[in-house]
């Protein structure tokens, strides 16, 4: 059986895509599990052993002619099932006529109608549910669980480089986002580092970003002086396997 999972969003969404991976590998352990996501983002499932494959859409050039390339590719890997996490036409267009068997994905896809499963996807604000959860009923008839831990799996070069950075107990702030609208205001970053320095002086408050992401991290350093506050946004050893 060969299986396709969609999603090529940002980073976040590709985290949350992984409890998929995990529940269809375990439903079908024997089946080759191929995952499609924007360039970029194809170094967080690096050591998946769920995984067969990594398809990469180049989404920041020649983004139509790329889609054709990927649409082709999908085609002639000759999918059993394809699950889309997204709800866009582009992914649409990919799962609907990938010529699977089975096309999951979420009702509020344009072309959802020509999927042969379709799920709604509610946000409601008297409920709390974790995107996981919504991802996961989506094969919810498969029999996964619905609740599900997200998962990465680091090398030991990955620990490695952080190994220096782990002194005790420490803090890691990621205050910057893809969306501006899903930012929390510098001022309300510098406040709870301050709640942060209060219940631990001692311990170092490290700020996470891509190379991005450096100068807004920079600003809110700038209004805390402070040694144990480390803007590690764009630092090099985490992003040298890139170059």
């Amino acid at each position: 059986m060969k299986i396709l999972i969609i999603q090529t969003a940002f980073i976040g969404d590709v985290i949350l895509a992984t409890p998929v991976i995990a529940e269809m590998c375990r439903l079908y352990p024997s089946a080759e599990i191929d995952v499609l996501v924007r360039k970029g983002n194809e170094s967080l499932l690096e050591n998946n052993p769920a995984i067969h494959q990594v398809l990469i859409w180049d989404k920041k050039s020649n983004k139509s002619l790329n889609l054709l390339h990927v649409f082709k590719r999908i085609r002639s890997h000759q999918y059993d099932i394809v699950i889309n996490l997204q709800r866009f036409l582009s992914t649409g267009i990919l799962t609907a006529f990938s010529g699977a068997k089975e096309k999951i994905g979420f009702s509020k896809n344009p072309l959802s109608a020509l999927f042969t499963s379709r799920i709604v996807h509610e946000i409601d604000s008297k409920q709390i549910t974790h995107e996981t959860e919504r991802n996961l009923k989506l094969i919810e008839k498969f029999g996964a669980k619905n609740q599900l831990r997200p998962s990465l799996f680091p090398s030991g070069d990955d620990f490695k480089t952080v190994e220096s950075f782990k002194v005790g107990s420490y803090f890691c702030l990621a205050p910057t986002s893809v969306w501006f609208t899903k930012q929390m205001p510098a001022k309300k970053w510098n406040e709870l580092i301050q709640l942060l320095r209060q219940k631990r002086p001692d311990s170092p408050i490290y700020l996470l970003g891509g190379p991005a992401d450096l100068t807004a991290c920079e600003n809110i350093k700038s209004n805390i002086p402070s040694s144990n506050l480390i803007n590690l946004a764009g630092n090099s050893l985490f992003f040298k396997r890139q170059h």
